[in-house]
């Protein structure tokens, strides 16, 4: 039992449900459920976070908070949530044309989205895909467009681990990195 909605926000908004583009497609299609600009190298936050990093120019910088602002990458929405069988997540990957054609990457390389993250209070379990973008130029991302894959996955645990205590997810995106 898997599979994927459109989040109650979005459900007007003339959405598609990620699909599998091949007979032999491991990957479903996630497409962009707004337009989203994702700045280039030269104008990313992200980048000039790098940049002031190397070159130690830290004297505008008052502190982590600062810093952590100025590393952050693009987030595009999908307005698409997924629910799962229990021993089962999502992997988010990029689309292999992503850095050739466009000059965008994942910077988490794969996102993993846990079957506790569907209808969280949060935001419903929206899925959404990290970018920068490495190119001299601003990457337009229009709704529609695809922009990733998501792959139904199962996974193990490891011996004695239902005898740790564990939390019932409270937020959404990036929620069970609090610590």
């Amino acid at each position: 039992m898997r599979g994927f909605e459109i989040v109650s926000t979005k459900n007007q908004d003339d959405l598609n449900l990620p699909k599998r583009s091949t007979e032999a497609a491991a990957g479903y299609d996630f497409e962009a459920s707004e337009d989203v600009v994702i700045p280039s190298a030269l104008s990313n936050p992200f980048f000039k976070g790098l940049n002031i990093l190397s070159l130690g120019k830290l004297k505008n910088i008052r502190d982590n908070e600062d810093l952590q602002g100025i590393l952050k990458p693009v987030l595009v929405p999908t307005g698409i949530k997924a629910y799962m069988a229990e021993g089962e997540y999502l992997q988010l990957v990029s689309r292999s044309s992503g850095p050739i054609k466009k000059r965008i990457m994942m910077p988490n390389a794969v996102g993993i989205v846990d079957a506790d993250y569907y209808n969280n209070p949060s935001n419903e379990g929206e899925i959404f895909f990290q970018f920068i973008n490495f190119g001299v130029k601003d990457v337009v991302i229009k709704k529609g467009e695809r922009i990733g894959q998501g792959i139904f996955l199962p996974y193990l645990l490891a011996d004695g681990d239902d005898t740790t205590e564990k939390a019932q997810r409270q937020g959404g995106f990036g929620s069970t990195g609090q610590n």
